[in-house]
């Protein structure tokens, strides 16, 4: 997911995808705990994706 994407996508879009990425986070966080993560770079992967989403939220309630 690129930040430029991003940027199209409307506020409500925006709060549904960071929304989707918390549970996926969580999901992972479990999976990890429990020793059954099959993919660890995913948590680096969601966390990343999760900063990015909310750098571009501030951007568009700043403009």
């Amino acid at each position: 997911m690129k930040a430029s994407e991003l940027r199209l996508k409307t506020t409500d879009e925006l709060d549904s995808m960071l929304l989707e990425l918390s549970k996926e986070q969580f999901n992972l966080r479990m999976q990890k705990g429990t020793g059954q993560l099959s993919k660890p770079d995913q948590v680096k992967k969601v966390r990343r994706d999760i900063a990015r989403l909310k750098t571009v939220k501030t951007e568009l309630a700043r403009a």
